[in-house]
């Protein structure tokens, strides 16, 4: 949908005044004393944590709360690119003209002349340009540098999900699914040995070998592995939330036998529709 002049012109006033309020909190002289000690390493916590917030409003659905968040973001880039501009190394302007440029490169299907709409094949000149780009040719290059990007700048579990697949779309594949559920069984066993018998260093191995052999069956079954356990995150905290309120006290003031009956009383809560506020405390 194309965007009005007016429009066009009520968006860049808007993120005109943001650049602006950034910039003031900069100001030496004027500015905010925490805004002021930024850097881009200091700031790195802060543009994952906003970025995973983006994701969370999303699968929440309130369109005003993504629109909140995705705010939260925006201010990470344009403090960056104060940050950057403070230091005379680049801004804001360079950051809009770099993504634009490179979007405009890459869809030749919409910028410029070829006439395709097989997503197959702007994948692949997708692909081709961003290669070019980097200075590389198109041939088949070494997988392993791309794998150890994603090590690298993704989250854990996404990552092994993206190394996994790129690996077994290059052929590093099992034959079979049953062969990951062997393979899983395999690493349990070389866990618990290390657990029991080794130090930490390989306890620590073996741990992350059955975590990247789960991802892999999970992919197997066309599960996203991140989704699953943020879900279970999510699901553990609501019970846990209603055991609490169940209890009325301190959790320690419990037996274990107690505390098992209140999550279990908690699971048949949830399913049944019962939030914790209504949840009747014991006496005791």
């Amino acid at each position: 949908m194309a965007i009005s002049p007016q429009h066009r012109t009520a968006i860049l006033t808007a993120l005109g005044r943001l650049v602006d309020v950034v910039a003031d909190l900069r100001q030496p002289e004027t500015g905010c004393p925490w805004d002021l000690q930024q850097t881009h390493k200091t700031l790195v916590p802060y543009v994952i944590e906003e970025a995973y917030e983006v994701v969370d409003a999303i699968r929440g659905g309130d369109t005003a709360h993504i629109a909140e968040e995705l705010g939260d973001l925006l201010l990470q880039v344009v403090l960056h690119a104060q940050v950057a501009q403070d230091a005379g190394t680049f801004d804001l302007q360079t950051v809009a003209d770099g993504i634009a440029d490179k979007l405009i490169r890459r869809h030749p299907h919409v910028f410029g002349d070829l006439q395709t709409d097989d997503l197959d094949e702007i994948h692949r000149n997708w692909d081709r340009i961003k290669a070019a780009e980097k200075g590389e040719t198109h041939e088949p290059q070494r997988l392993s540098p791309k794998l150890l990007k994603y090590s690298r700048t993704l989250p854990p579990l996404m990552a092994t999900t993206k190394i996994s697949q790129k690996a077994a779309k290059a052929g590093f594949e099992w034959d079979s699914v049953e062969g990951v559920w062997d393979k899983f069984h395999e690493e349990l066993e070389e866990f618990r040995t290390a657990i029991a018998q080794e130090p930490k260093e390989n306890q620590l191995a073996e741990l992350g070998d059955i975590l990247f052999t789960l991802v892999n069956i999970a992919r197997w079954h066309d599960l996203d592995a991140t989704e699953a356990l943020q879900t279970t995150n999510r699901r553990f905290v609501q019970r846990f939330e209603q055991v609490e309120t169940l209890a009325g006290r301190p959790l320690t003031d419990y037996t274990l036998d107690e505390l098992e009956a209140f999550w279990q009383q908690a699971k048949n809560n949830l399913k049944a529709g019962i939030s914790d506020d209504v949840a009747t405390p014991p006496t005791r």
